[in-house]
């Protein structure tokens, strides 16, 4: 389509001799005009100039989970937008169970030269896992950030929510409704998000309850991060007594409320339920989930941020070779408990 200058000018509300000079790469105009006259020609659906066009300045891995758990496309979204505006493009390599693992999706990714990766929830949050593959993306040249999940035996920035603060922030809540009997239903044990989860589930019903760290033990139940694990760990744990329970993932919370259903009890007059992440569209659920939200838009800018700074200085590293070593840091992001309708006071007991 044949661009006409007077209807672009219109458009952008300037002079045709202004859609000129830009359309040309003339010097001479201010660059929120030249950001309207390309906004008009958008709009208008005609073509940007080929030497005006953006050019990619390079591939950008973004490794994640399985996509089941809406948490991980929103943080993708999120990541994919940043790495845009950036000029970058970013590609989606998702494990699956059976499929492709981390080390093969990295391989497939370094083999298609990005210019760094991001991993989500990777084997960097195994505490059992061999976190040597990490040295060896460094010795590639291949800078990396890690997000969910910390190793001080990695050197790469980290990107992570404060988990114990979270389960400070749900027992409090609880707590404060009357609840005594709080469980916690989260992911199994050797994970670096479970360990600091369940710490902050410790210090909140210490602070609130007067419970020590052995009488906690009975409250918590490992199951997987799904709706089956949530419904398998809530229900033992509501089997022990428990009028609350805590969750490690909205997709668990959303099992253990279908527990609790499953028992003849209702949710929230009967037990109440906690998630974690403030996934889209768990505010309509039913009943509408209590949450502590992971701050995902936070999380997902800073993690392209220090990816941005990662690869700047890898193209700088041959200039200073004999530089030190960068010290590099976990950047933790506070959550926000979101109260809805899945939790009430307790139950009386009679």
């Amino acid at each position: 389509m044949t661009a006409r200058l007077v209807d672009i000018a219109v458009q952008a509300g300037v002079s045709e001799a202004t859609v000129s000079r830009v359309l040309n790469g003339k010097p001479g105009v201010a660059a929120g005009t030249r950001a309207s006259v390309f906004a008009a020609l958008d709009v208008l659906g005609y073509e940007r100039p080929v030497r005006l066009r953006r050019r990619s300045a390079g591939l950008v891995g973004l490794i994640t989970p399985e996509l089941d758990n809406p948490i991980f496309p929103a943080l993708a979204q999120v990541v994919g937008q940043a790495l845009a505006r950036q000029g970058y493009t970013p590609v989606l390599a998702t494990q699956t169970p059976g499929g492709a693992t981390e080390d093969e999706l990295t391989e497939m990714l370094v083999d298609r030269g990005v210019a760094g990766i991001i991993v989500v929830s990777g084997l960097h949050a195994d505490t059992t896992a061999d976190v040597r593959r990490y040295a060896r993306l460094r010795g590639q040249g291949v800078p990396f950030v890690l997000v969910d999940g910390y190793s001080p035996e990695v050197r790469a920035p980290f990107i992570s929510p404060d988990d114990r603060v979270a389960m400070v922030l749900a027992v409090t809540h609880l707590a404060a409704l009357g609840h005594t009997g709080i469980g916690l239903a989260l992911g199994p044990k050797r994970f670096v998000p479970v360990q600091r989860k369940i710490e902050g589930f410790q210090r909140g019903m210490s602070e609130r309850l007067g419970l020590t760290a052995q009488a906690c033990a009975t409250l918590i139940e490992h199951s997987l991060y799904s709706l089956e694990g949530g419904q398998a760990a809530g229900g033992a744990l509501i089997e022990r007594g428990c009028t609350a329970v805590v969750c490690a993932s909205d997709m668990m919370a959303l099992g253990a409320i279908r527990a609790a259903r499953e028992r003849g009890l209702r949710v929230p007059q009967d037990v109440s339920v906690v998630g974690f992440d403030d996934s889209p569209l768990i505010a309509f659920t039913d009943p509408p989930l209590t949450t502590v939200r992971k701050p995902v838009r936070a999380m997902g800018q800073a993690a392209v941020r220090a990816l941005l700074e990662e690869i700047g200085g890898a193209h700088s590293s041959d200039a200073a070779s004999a530089a030190p070593a960068p010290l590099y840091s976990e950047f933790v992001f506070l959550p926000e408990l979101v109260v809805r309708g899945s939790t009430a006071s307790a139950p009386r007991v009679t």
